[in-house]
């Protein structure tokens, strides 16, 4: 039987990585995570909201009914495990732009598919007089936020005292794929995982896949006020992080992608906020990501189509929270087991482009 210092080697540390290092870390298999702090991260930008309706028509997030369960499962069993706060639910208010949205907004919450994401209490706006509400609005449940810095540090901090993690800049040209195993730095595995967010696109493994990255800015402001711990959501949303502090975002823009923040993005999200409340705010800081998207809004997971002990989970975008947790036990029960993946995630989907 073949042995291995590790089972896996993990590329990139980010939310996939991570949520795919829990779960073999659950199964009993062996790995190794090659983290780079000093590189930037979409995940550590990300403002971590899980929404189960979104978009202009409220429609139900996909495969809400499987995902959100499952996440709050996993990331309630991390914060026991690591004793730290990282699951903070809050519900999510939508203020209504006309007496039309209003109309819309109601019919669609007979649809007994949205119905228990919707509040059965009172509209909440009277208690949110800093937001501007003057048609009403719609109160989202089973929402909140997941603070990604804190779950990823302590989850680092974890490895790192397993000697399951390494503090490295990965460069593709130091791996050596054999039919046989994965040699990285003198070490040998039996698969390589690529976790790298954006930074796929560099990697000549995967970079035929067809990744449509979106360069995202959010701001973090204080408020005159103490602000209720809803998230307000109409064309941006408005993150209660404290007392008075929000994180505001996002903007959406493909060139230059870039991790730079610009003063055009930060008008950009003023002129929204400032349309959203009705209070004075001090901008305190600013961030910039590069969601790793995908042109079919799918993730990327599965086997290169090549070399079967080359993988890939990638592609999470906007979404990463709660796609991330449930398609890493698809991918772990996948290399493990050999389940089939959802074909909507399958790498396998794309495979023409890599034989053309």
């Amino acid at each position: 039987m073949q042995q291995f210092d590790y089972d896996y080697l993990i590329i990139g540390q980010g939310i996939g990585g991570t949520a795919l290092a829990w779960h073999l870390h659950e199964l009993g298999k062996s790995f190794l995570i090659i983290g780079d702090s000093s590189m930037p991260s979409s995940s550590r930008v990300a403002a971590g909201i899980f929404n189960p309706l979104t978009g202009k028509k409220l429609v139900k997030t996909w495969l809400a009914d499987d995902l959100f369960p499952y996440a709050k499962s996993f990331y309630g069993s991390l914060e026991e495990k690591l004793d730290r706060k990282i699951v903070h639910l809050a519900p999510i208010y939508r203020p209504f732009r006309s007496i039309a949205e209003q109309n819309t907004y109601l019919a669609q919450t007979a649809d007994p598919a949205i119905l228990p994401y919707i509040a059965n209490t009172p509209d909440p706006r009277n208690d949110l007089p800093y937001v501007n509400a003057d048609f009403g609005g719609l109160e989202v449940v089973q929402s909140g936020w997941i603070d990604l810095p804190v779950l990823l540090d302590a989850s680092r901090a974890y490895f790192r005292n397993q000697n399951l993690y390494q503090e490295a800049t990965f460069a593709p040209a130091d791996l050596v794929r054999t039919e046989e195993r994965i040699e990285w730095h003198g070490q040998q595995f039996g698969m390589a995982v690529f976790c790298q967010g954006f930074f796929a696109l560099e990697n000549d493994w995967f970079n035929w896949l067809p990744f449509t990255p979106v360069k995202g800015q959010i701001l973090e402001i204080a408020a005159d006020i103490t602000v209720k711990p809803y998230i307000i959501n109409q064309g941006i949303f408005a993150l209660p992080v404290a007392e008075n502090r929000m994180k505001v975002g996002a903007t959406y823009s493909w060139d230059p992608l870039d991790w730079k923040v610009t003063e055009g993005a930060t008008g950009e999200l003023k002129s929204k906020l400032d349309g959203l409340i009705n209070v004075p705010y001090t901008l305190k800081d600013a961030f910039a990501g590069i969601r790793p998207s995908v042109r079919d809004r799918r993730p990327l997971v599965g086997v290169h189509p090549e070399f079967p002990n080359v993988s890939i989970f990638n592609g999470l975008g906007t979404k990463g929270v709660t796609l991330a947790p449930f398609f890493a036990k698809e991918l772990c029960n996948h290399l493990i087991d050999g389940k089939e993946l959802n074909p909507l995630v399958n790498i396998k989907r794309y495979f023409s482009l890599y034989f053309r």
